[in-house]
């Protein structure tokens, strides 16, 4: 992170040094619209350190880094665009009237602005969502993981079946969690714990006892499932 960070930094002064040496190296007249161009230009290529700091700080999947591209992308284009706006006036400093170049390089940032403040709370949505989705799905992930070993630990070809039905029944079962479910998930977690027990004892009857129930409580949780996300 601290070694994109120094590369981030290092490109932006490139970008800077470079338009500084063109805008003063090229034989353009220093009046009020050269100044103003080169002042706007200025903050456009230090703004970017700003973005691509909110863009990026503080994420650290793939996924994030990837939400975090448009919002970048926001401040890069502002910046090209105020850089070719920025020498266009430089150029035409001697006939280009200097309250046009103000109200194209304001609106300009004001555009930038706003774009980059709905890109990141969309960005930030987005994450929250994921993260939201994924505490949701957790309980049912769990359980599942619980089931599905079971098949291969179990004595007998009758049990093995019906644990692997039950793990079947598991896998296509909605992973969504809500409020309305965590009564009887919690029940579930209960009973698939007594199965480990019963599997790891070797106890036949109870097996096939405890992966009825089972069944029969994660059919009601999959019902009330389907209920809530109707209202």
């Amino acid at each position: 992170m601290m070694k994109n960070q120094k590369r981030t930094l290092c490109v932006i002064a490139i970008i800077f040094v470079a338009f500084s040496v063109i805008a003063f190296a090229l034989p353009f007249e220093m009046n009020g619209v050269f100044w103003l161009s080169y002042i706007f230009a200025v903050v456009s290529i230090l703004a970017q350190i700003y973005v691509l700091k909110a863009a990026f700080a503080g994420t650290e999947s793939a996924k994030s880094q990837f939400y975090g591209f448009p919002v970048a992308q926001i401040g890069v284009v502002y910046m090209c665009v105020q850089l070719i706006l920025s020498i266009l006036f430089m150029t035409l400093a001697s006939m280009a009237p200097i309250w046009l170049a103000v109200i194209l390089y304001v609106l300009l940032l004001a555009a930038a602005s706003i774009g980059f403040i709905s890109t990141d709370a969309v960005r930030d949505e987005i994450i929250r969502q994921d993260e939201k989705l994924e505490n949701d799905v957790s309980c049912m992930t769990t359980l599942r993981s619980l089931v599905y070993p079971l098949a291969g630990q179990a004595d007998g070809d009758e049990v093995k079946k019906i644990l692997q039905d039950l793990a079947d029944e598991f896998r296509y079962s909605d992973p969504v969690s809500g409020e309305a479910l965590k009564d009887i998930e919690s029940e579930l977690e209960v009973l698939v714990g007594k199965l480990q027990n019963a599997v790891s004892e070797g106890t036949e009857s109870e097996i096939i006892i405890m992966s009825k129930n089972i069944k029969n409580t994660l059919a009601e949780r999959n019902r009330i499932c389907k209920l809530s996300k109707k209202k």
